[in-house]
């Protein structure tokens, strides 16, 4: 007989903690419960200590337990206090006697508002001198939060709140606030690290297309045809390169730059002039300018590709004829400047920002030019924020543009 298969064993059963049960929401340690009991304590006890003090106070008035104004010596009643008079009718003195107990009561009352009065102001002095400090305390978690917050904004995503204390609305909000951070800092940091590898991925097959194209072309044998087929994959397979290193420094520019040292930005401006200076020649196009020194703390390499990507677009885009780039640093305000101005086309103000985008151009997108590859400005402007600086563009008078780099000393 054939054998007949086991059974299927069932599925072990799921085991699991029970849910812990949160406490009612009256019973939990809330903002709303804990200044609700605050601000009615605070009433409570000023109000016991204001009551308090109107006691004593009329008690002191009114000299309660002290003996009576008036005596009886001899059969005639005298008061030390009241001015009687010793003979007069019966209704005479009974009015004297009414008008000394009223004189008496008023002078109590008005010693009683006044006193309460200054009880009143002390006691409202003390109120809102505590009221300020327990609300300072009750809100200093929120002074954490937006201190955290802003140092977020300077790209500086690995801060994290980490709030301790009951488990109130504000550690809610704590919390929520650094779930949103981890995964901010997860989708970045892969971003970046998609970008970098991929850019690594990408040189090792440019630069044997690079090899194989200038071994074909240093053939003497080649024909000519070859030979502008070769130059013009070169030129080609170069801007690719410059493609490829501009991606890769702008994921590394988008982080905080952590090891700094001393980096004279004049010094800075006068290499990237060097490099451009052949360039510039060629176009008939004129760099001047004076360099102060100007010292600042932060990566010499990356802030010389700032310079040297302004001061490429200053003289790729310019005039034709007499034109002319003008490159100045200097200290101003506690802050170092870079400054390059060029002559060029007429720049309207609301393409300003455009510029910084990557692979946009002034009215054109994307690749398509031998200017560049589109990414020089958004390199510089992320070179600058990770140094916690900025970069502003403005139209110059005239055409053309004025790049100002603003970098903390």
């Amino acid at each position: 007989m054939p054998s007949v298969p086991a059974p299927p064993t069932a599925p072990p059963k799921p085991t699991w903690e029970p849910k812990q049960q949160e406490p009612p929401y009256w019973l939990r340690p809330t903002i709303r419960i804990r200044l609700t009991l605050l601000y009615g304590g605070m009433f409570l006890i000023a109000g016991i200590l204001l009551l308090s003090i109107i006691y004593m106070l009329a008690a002191q008035a009114l000299h309660v337990g002290s003996e009576l104004p008036f005596k009886i010596v001899n059969g005639q009643v005298t008061s030390d206090v009241c001015n009687l008079p010793e003979k007069a009718s019966p209704e005479a003195f009974n009015a004297a006697m009414n008008s000394c107990v009223n004189h008496q009561r008023q002078q109590a009352l008005d010693t009683l508002l006044n006193r309460s009065l200054l009880a009143l102001v002390g006691l409202s002095v003390i109120a809102f001198a505590f009221g300020y400090a327990m609300a300072g305390r009750v809100l200093s978690p929120l002074g954490r939060i937006t201190r955290t917050a802003r140092r977020v904004a300077g790209t500086d995503l690995s801060r994290r709140i980490e709030l301790d204390g009951p488990d109130d609305e504000l550690k809610e909000l704590a919390d929520t606030f650094d779930e949103m951070l981890d995964r901010l800092e997860r989708a970045f940091t892969a971003q970046q690290r998609f970008v970098g590898n991929a850019s690594h991925e990408l040189r090792t097959p440019l630069a044997i297309n690079r090899t194989l194209l200038e071994v074909h072309l240093s053939d003497p044998q080649a024909p000519p045809e070859l030979k502008q087929l070769g130059k013009t994959l070169l030129a080609t397979n170069e801007r690719s390169e410059q493609l490829v290193e501009g991606l890769l420094l702008l994921a590394r520019s988008d982080n905080q730059i952590v090891e700094r040292k001393p980096v004279d930005l004049a010094e800075v401006a006068s290499r990237a002039i060097d490099q451009t200076r052949g360039e510039a020649e060629e176009r008939g196009v004129e760099i001047r300018g004076e360099r102060a020194p100007a010292v600042v703390q932060g990566n010499g390499v990356l802030l010389e590709r700032i310079a040297l990507n302004l001061v490429q677009n200053a003289v790729r885009y310019n005039v034709p004829e007499q034109g002319w780039v003008e490159v100045t640093t200097e200290l101003q305000g506690g802050q170092a400047l870079l400054v390059v101005s060029n002559t060029g086309p007429v720049v309207p103000a609301y393409e300003i920002d455009n510029l910084f985008e990557p692979f946009r151009r002034l009215r054109t997108e994307r690749t398509g030019s031998d200017k560049g590859v589109g990414l020089g400005l958004s390199i510089a402007r992320s070179v600058a924020r990770a140094h916690g600086g900025r970069i502003i563009a403005e139209p110059r008078e005239g055409g053309g543009l004025v790049m100002r780099v603003s970098l903390p000393l």
